[in-house]
């Protein structure tokens, strides 16, 4: 008797999992198809639905994330420093440009920042020309250094920046540095432990220890000199980003040097995230001097992540690609679109506008490029032209429209980027930097291997299989 009331006792807890589990998807749950699917699996598998739904199927990040917001720990934006800048209004679009206008109502009203003008921005390709310019204006600091980055190695290129770290350090500058808890483990010894005992002030964003965060990583890259001079990008610090060595680690990549005005929003992005991972709140106006014009393009500092109300990135990008008229250039490693972007990609493409994809054919991450083989048959069947560049791999992100507007940043086109990191990217209208780099694209396509729809189709039936199952967990990858 005891036995069977036990069963039965246990059933109706299972039942009662079953169904509470099925009532949190239909309440929480945006995506209709998501919402059906968990509720399926929560019904229909007892016990084992249900756990894969309270592990995968619920948003803790966001929620994480806007608790810090709200307690204080994370700031949310300029209005906790000094006035930034003393631009009167808001400065008109290039000419040419005037049709982004409806872009940059967007962006104006679902960012934090200004679109500020007179500002210059300088690629800088792989590590042989980042690093030196970033040495020398490490050397060349009076006051401030703050440098954030998501990986920084322990090696000969990280043990250089260390040196002049240091250096700086000890001739009175203050040196500031913010490493990633995760991507600092990519290497040993860790360049943290090799700052111990010079005067770098030195942070880890989420360390470990305060919680098993595969998610909610900081990856921003960010070196900003006396609140005059700044340099942003994807570029991590570390050898594998000098091109001319060789070894399966290397990693092709683009920084950029930044001046004017703008060099001040980087500087709030990044005492920001000091403020984070310290609780030291450093607004004082010697951070934010006043920045003389050094060029002709319109930058805005676009920094994203999982406590913001809005995916800030995503709609910029979406916005961007439907206000295409003639072109349409994204480069990124690693591509894993939602489906409000492959719908962006094919009506923009379907409209008549040129658009390109170009991927490494190498990828670091092997299970990506599976997930990313299994969207592109879909873009190659409405025109949009997708190209491999080869090996090494090609860590580079950008995204260039009508050859007027233009992304950079840290941020690539996948969940991990769009939606769990932090990070940071500048849009840009510049006829002159947007033409640069379209330039490098049409170098890069040039060297580069187009894919067909014929060899999509092509795949053998294991390799579908296997990209299949990769697409399956595309929004965890």
């Amino acid at each position: 008797m005891l036995d069977e009331l036990a069963l039965w006792g246990g059933a109706a807890l299972i039942g009662a999992l079953s169904l509470y589990t099925a009532g949190h998807a239909l309440i929480m749950k945006r995506d209709p198809r998501s919402t059906l699917g968990w509720i399926m699996v929560s019904l229909t598998v007892p016990l084992l639905g249900p756990f894969l739904y309270w592990c995968m199927g619920v948003n803790r990040i966001s929620r994480r994330a806007r608790t810090w917001l709200e307690s204080g720990r994370r700031l949310a934006g300029a209005e906790h420093f000094r006035a930034l800048h003393d631009q009167d209004a808001a400065p008109a679009l290039p000419p040419g440009s005037e049709y982004l206008a409806q872009l940059r109502s967007l962006a104006d009203r679902v960012t934090n920042g200004l679109l500020l003008e007179g500002n210059r921005i300088t690629p800088l390709e792989n590590g042989e020309a980042a690093y030196p310019a970033m040495l020398e204006a490490i050397a060349g600091a009076r006051r401030s250094i703050h440098l954030s980055t998501y990986i920084f190695d322990g090696d000969g290129a990280g043990r250089r920046f260390i040196a002049a770290l240091a250096d700086a350090a000890l001739r009175g500058v203050e040196v500031r540095v913010i490493i990633d808890g995760l991507g600092e483990k990519y290497s040993l010894p860790r360049a943290r432990v090799l700052m111990e005992g010079t005067r770098i002030q030195a942070a880890r964003f989420l360390p470990l220890r305060q919680g098993f965060y595969m998610n909610l990583r900081n990856h921003r890259k960010l070196l900003i000199i006396d609140g005059e001079r700044g340099y942003t990008g994807g570029m991590n610090i570390g050898d594998r980003h000098l091109a001319s060595r060789s070894g399966a680690e290397v990693v092709k990549d683009m920084h950029f040097a930044v001046e004017g005005p703008a060099v001040g929003e980087l500087q709030r992005v990044f005492l920001e995230d000091w403020h984070f991972v310290t609780g030291e709140l450093l607004d004082d106006e010697r951070y934010f001097p006043a920045v003389a014009p050094a060029g002709t393009a319109l930058v805005r500092a676009v920094g994203d992540g999982p406590d913001r109300e809005f995916r800030k990135l995503q709609l910029i990008i979406m916005g961007a690609i439907s206000c295409a008229r003639r072109q349409v250039l994204i480069m990124t490693p690693y591509f894993i679109p939602d489906r409000a972007l492959i719908s962006a990609l094919i009506t923009t493409a379907l409209r008549g506008v040129e658009v390109t994809l170009i991927l490494p054919e190498k990828n670091n991450l092997p299970y990506v490029k599976w997930a990313s083989q299994a969207y592109l048959w879909e873009l190659l069947q409405q025109g949009i032209r997708v190209f491999y560049q080869p090996p090494p791999f090609v860590h580079t992100k950008l995204l260039v429209v009508d050859g007027l507007w233009s992304l950079i940043g840290s941020a690539n086109l996948d969940p991990r980027s769009l939606r769990l990191n932090f990070e940071l990217n500048l849009e840009i209208y510049d006829r002159e930097f947007a033409g640069t780099l379209g330039r490098h694209f049409s170098e890069v396509r040039g060297r580069a291997r187009e894919v067909t729809l014929a060899e999509m189709d092509g795949r053998p039936l294991p390799v579908k299989l296997r990209d299949g199952v990769a697409k399956l967990f595309s929004p965890y990858l």
